[in-house]
């Protein structure tokens, strides 16, 4: 976090990923009761507790203190949800919280830990090993043979532990010596031992909403714990913070308090644009993603992958991606993009972009974006080709219009009782029974017989189909093999 007037570029979630818990050092593991979640709430005047109060970051000090406070979440969270049922005590069950950054995954632990006023011992997977894990259940199994206390072990980022660290959860997760609450931002599936996964509830938490960050946003502003309505924030402003947020409710109050840091260096009251923008050293982004710059940058993007612009089109990925845009969006175009315009000119281009997408989902932003930008590069610098959708076209046409006729009985399905007597699959030829894999038969209906759709052209691999499909077709209609 930056002091008054100064920058804090790109957040890193890692500094508050530990939030409340992470503050004796590195290495250390740190335990607290219940009711020290709110820190905004003070403590004795003058106390140790009043004093890291004050100084915790705003995105901790505006941590809900209950339920009441999460934005967001309202599929696990609703009335009888299994998550609303274990911060309420009712479901002692170990949960792995599976989410990107800033969804609320370290809050809903505390949240969890509150319930029937449990002992909480919080670890990061970046500095604890098995030692200290084996130190946490034998501690906490005491504890359930001495006073029937029971211990929510909270760890962080468990994707990061290795697979020994994990097994030596098990027996303590199966036996409810502890209740694990367990947060990665990478697929629990692919990243936690099955044992373990079979022992635990995997809960998925989703991006917040434009709305919920704004809601939050809007407290932090009004919220003693928070800037206790000493500045207000311009709407502009509001909605860059928004966007820059990405869904993540850190991001949105660690810009915010750095604005409000600059602001109030200037003993100025409101918190504007300029300010903002100076701040996370990110101007905005002229964007509306349900406006007019949503179609119009949209269309310079795909438009330029066409043109085998491949700068002007990295330019609109880049905006796209700083106005906050859906990388699923952007994926879904690019998919689309490989097969419209480039199609079998390079077919390797459709692979990379399902690859792109399939990164995007798994690892999210911003890492995400090299993926994005991998297959933008490849597609605007591939020999384009609009011959796959040109052919597609032209046969849903003959459809639409009528021109589908009888599926010919020789190719019809004989699989079944009665198939003979009807006449169907008499006559088949089967193609690999012939030397070149290729027989004179026909396949398409009466009235479609000698229509081509699929044009290739000479550019790029489907050159070699520009040669290749009229061979085929002459020996398939009987017209000769050469």
């Amino acid at each position: 976090m930056s002091g008054a007037g100064g920058s804090v570029g790109v957040v890193d979630d890692a500094l508050f990923d530990e939030g409340l818990f992470d503050v004796g050092g590195p290495g250390s593991r740190q335990e607290a009761a219940a009711p020290v979640v709110g820190l905004g709430a003070p403590g004795p005047s003058g106390s140790g507790s009043e004093r890291l109060a004050a100084n915790a970051p705003l995105a901790v000090r505006m941590r809900p203190r209950s339920l009441d406070e999460v934005v967001g979440q309202g599929h696990l969270l609703g009335p009888g949800a299994p998550l609303r049922r274990l911060v309420e005590g009712a479901a002692p069950a170990s949960v792995l919280l599976y989410g990107p950054p800033g969804t609320g995954k370290t809050t809903l632990a505390t949240l969890v830990s509150q319930a029937t006023g449990r002992r909480f011992v919080a670890l990061s997977a970046l500095t604890a090993g098995v030692k200290e894990v084996r130190g946490v259940i034998e501690e906490a199994r005491r504890r359930l043979v001495r006073s029937g206390e029971a211990t929510v072990l909270f760890i962080d980022e468990v994707h990061r532990f290795s697979r020994t660290q994990q097994d030596a959860l098990l027996g303590a997760v199966e036996d409810r010596v502890v209740l694990l609450v367990a947060a990665t931002t990478e697929n629990p599936f692919f990243s936690v031992v099955s044992p373990l996964l079979s022992r635990s509830l995997v809960l998925q938490l989703r991006p917040l909403t434009d709305d919920d960050v704004r809601a939050l946003v809007r407290r932090a502003l009004a919220d003693e714990r928070g800037l206790g309505g000493a500045l207000t924030l311009e709407p502009d402003a509001e909605d860059h913070l928004v966007r820059l947020a990405g869904g993540d409710a850190r991001r949105a109050l660690t810009a915010l308090e750095a604005a409000a840091d600059a602001a109030a260096s200037t003993e100025a009251r409101v918190i504007d644009l300029p300010t903002l923008e100076s701040t996370v050293d990110k101007a905005a982004v002229r964007y509306d993603r349900s406006g007019d710059q949503h179609y119009d940058v949209t269309s310079a993007f795909i438009k330029s992958i066409r043109g085998s612009d491949v700068d002007a089109a990295l330019h609109y990925l880049a905006r796209m991606i700083e106005a906050g845009e859906d990388p699923r969006f952007i994926a879904r175009r690019l998919i689309v993009h490989a097969s419209e315009d480039v199609g079998m000119a390079d077919p390797t281009a459709l692979q990379t972009a399902v690859a792109a997408a399939q990164a995007v989902q798994l690892v999210g932003l911003p890492e995400g974006r090299l993926a994005l930008a991998q297959a933008t590069i490849h597609l605007a610098t591939a020999p384009k080709s609009n011959a796959v959708i040109t052919a597609i076209d032209s046969a849903a046409a003959d459809v639409r219009k009528g021109e589908a006729g009888t599926v010919p009985p020789h190719l019809r399905d004989g699989h079944y009782a009665g198939a003979n007597r009807l006449g169907n699959a008499q006559g088949y030829r089967y193609p690999h029974n012939v030397p070149e894999g290729v027989v004179a038969q026909q396949y398409a209906p009466d009235g479609l017989v000698g229509r081509d759709y699929y044009r290739p052209t000479s550019r790029g691999a489907e050159r070699v189909l520009a040669d290749r499909v009229p061979k085929l077709r002459r020996m398939v209609r009987g017209e000769g093999s050469s």
